[in-house]
């Protein structure tokens, strides 16, 4: 039998260019319906954008040479003790069929990292993380888990990994009449929400012109993260600010990296 002819690989793709970390933005405050004492800023351009997650569909991932496994190379760093013994009990549902590393998920599921807890890396990426040719398909297993047992993904994940790349950011603000509010930011978790580091990831979506186009804004998309972010009163006042904002003669600044409409 004559030998098989070697399958050369496809050239990795090179990223568009991604934009500016810097334009305009337009932003809408309001008082959280649910708590006077909180006031919620939000970034309207990036919450009317048309940004969708491309994981699998042209994904770049962030660090160099590895594509396939997106936003997922660092694995998740636990928000808290709750958050790491929530994805534990679902991790218990996972199965050498639905699980590419069910046996060594079986020896635990955390690593430490300058004292901060993260689900563990195997094979450098994150232990959930499914790898193509997997019999059980590719991707996080724990979202998988979510779909196939009728659950959002945002119960079975991470809590980073569900809220990326919506960044929230929380300060206490004194006021002149010497009151306090707490502001609560809802915004894109660019570059920058990575800390000096996000500037070295190979790539990221959400300014690049790849990940945006989709048919929805991310207010709409992302409603129930949102919702679970926010609370269901504050997620309906910014949902009322948003389509009324998009339906006045006075534009959104738009997002750089969305398609020229």
């Amino acid at each position: 039998m004559p030998p098989k002819k070697a399958v050369k690989k496809a050239p990795a793709r090179k990223p568009v260019r991604e934009t500016s970390l810097d334009f305009a933005r337009d932003w809408v405050e309001f008082v959280d319906p649910a708590d006077p004492e909180q006031i919620f800023r939000c970034d309207l351009t990036w919450l009317a954008s048309r940004w969708t997650c491309i994981f699998g569909a042209g994904c770049h991932g962030i660090v160099p040479g590895r594509p396939d496994d997106g936003c997922c190379s660092h694995g998740a760093f636990y928000s808290g003790r709750d958050d790491e013994k929530r994805v534990r009990e679902f991790a218990a549902e996972l199965t050498p069929e639905t699980w590419q590393y069910y046996k060594q998920g079986r020896k635990g599921i955390t690593e430490l990292d300058d004292g901060k807890r993260r689900t563990r890396r195997v094979d450098d990426a994150c232990i959930f993380l499914n790898r193509p040719g997997f019999a059980g398909g590719m991707g996080c297993a724990l979202h998988s888990l979510a779909l196939k047992t009728g659950r959002h993904p945002l119960e079975t994940k991470p809590d980073v990994c569900w809220q990326l790349p919506i960044r929230r950011t929380f300060d206490w603000t004194d006021r002149p009449d010497e009151t306090r509010v707490l502001i609560v930011t809802i915004g894109e978790y660019d570059r920058r929400g990575w800390g000096p580091g996000g500037h070295d990831l190979t790539w990221w979506c959400t300014s690049s012109p790849e990940a945006h186009g989709a048919g929805e804004p991310v207010y709409v998309s992302y409603g129930p993260e949102l919702t679970e972010m926010m609370g269901e009163a504050a997620y309906a006042e910014l949902v009322k600010h948003c389509e009324r904002r998009l339906a006045s003669s006075l534009p959104v600044a738009p997002h750089p990296a969305d398609p020229v409409r």
